[in-house]
């Protein structure tokens, strides 16, 4: 399909929000892109997390996702030949419908899979194994319409200068001169069960400071308030910034690093887009699925046993220990790795 379109085609890949799965997607864009240069690769995201894709060449446009027949209508003006939905969710099948496109491609057993007439196969009929990387489950939507197999890319964030200015300047005022070593904290995450304990971070950022002569900046994002008096009253002597940094921000940040420390989130995967070398601590989610992708990292888990489920989903059958039982030995020796 994608090898007989013509030259210069416009083609709609549909993944609307969630920070990571944004950053996971550009292997496979930057894989078809390589590929076929001549393809005009849209995207339709919700504008908070649009600085994913910011200064991409192999990204052509982004679309906003706003009122959903404002962006059905927009859809529609476009005429895509082909349009890939990658989330997967009711809203991003209904405009998968509602572009009108003769091509509408998602994975079989997807809710609504009667919208798609080209239905992917899973993980384990595609590769012959249940449980694969994310990144490796949104690229078979390409490699089953056309994309010929090889080596998956990395994954790419673009750091934008006005940006890296502007986190300079927020860093300076918050105690970390220019050029001075800094780590990113994230202590926060989606759930409580993915969440490595506070003091616990507070502990790595003094191990740091005084055995490393690295500073600590803690990033928390709007899903974290909660935990804002907990950090400020147990992490000492580190920049907590006063408000959540923007996506923009946030890469910014990550890339100008020495390492990343954190839980299972967004961020991790922007650090491993950014090259910036990542300790990641996993409580009920797998890491063979959502490791930061081909970058230099250590991930730090409770020995969960996995059931996969759909897509590039699985379960945690059995957890031997809960993550806030994870040493902090475990992820100084870690950071240790990753710092000689």
């Amino acid at each position: 399909m994608l090898e007989d379109l013509p030259p210069e085609s416009e083609i709609l890949i549909i993944r609307l929000r969630s920070l990571g799965d944004l950053v996971l997607e550009t292997p496979a864009i930057a894989a078809l892109h390589a590929w076929r240069p001549d393809l005009r690769i849209s995207i339709l995201v919700e504008p908070r997390f649009a600085s994913v894709f910011e200064g991409n060449p192999a990204v052509s446009q982004l679309i906003p996702s706003r009122e959903f027949f404002a962006t059905a209508r927009e859809l529609r003006r476009h005429h895509f030949p082909a349009v890939f939905n990658q989330h997967g969710g009711p809203r991003s099948a209904l405009l998968t419908a509602a572009s009108g496109s003769p091509r509408r491609v998602c994975w079989k057993g997807f809710q609504f899979s009667s919208l798609y007439n080209v239905q992917v196969p899973d993980a384990k009929e595609f590769y012959g194994n249940p449980i694969v990387h994310a990144v490796e489950h949104r690229i078979s939507q390409f490699y089953s319409t056309g994309l010929p197999r090889g080596p998956i890319p990395r994954a790419q964030v673009f750091p934008q200068a006005a940006a890296i200015d502007s986190v300079a300047g927020a860093l300076a005022q918050g105690g970390v001169s220019a050029g001075a070593p800094y780590a990113v904290l994230q202590p926060g995450g989606r759930l409580a069960a993915m969440r490595w304990p506070v003091e616990k971070f507070a502990e790595i950022a003094r191990w740091l400071r005084e055995k490393h002569g690295i500073a600590s900046v803690v990033n928390l994002g709007p899903g974290d308030a909660g935990m804002w008096a907990d950090v400020h009253r147990t992490i000492q002597n580190c920049f907590v910034p006063a408000n959540p940094l923007n996506v923009r921000e946030l890469i910014a940040l990550i890339a100008g690093a020495r390492l990343f420390i954190g839980n299972d989130s967004g961020p991790a995967h922007i650090a491993g887009a950014t090259s910036c070398r990542a300790v990641v601590v996993y409580g009920p989610t797998n890491p063979v699925q959502w490791h930061p992708w081909q970058t230099e990292h250590r991930a730090i888990h409770t020995g969960a046993v996995f059931h996969p489920r759909r897509g590039n989903q699985s379960e945690a059958e059995s957890e031997p220990r809960p993550i806030s039982t994870i040493g902090v030995d475990e992820v100084q020796s870690a950071c240790q790795d990753l710092l000689t």
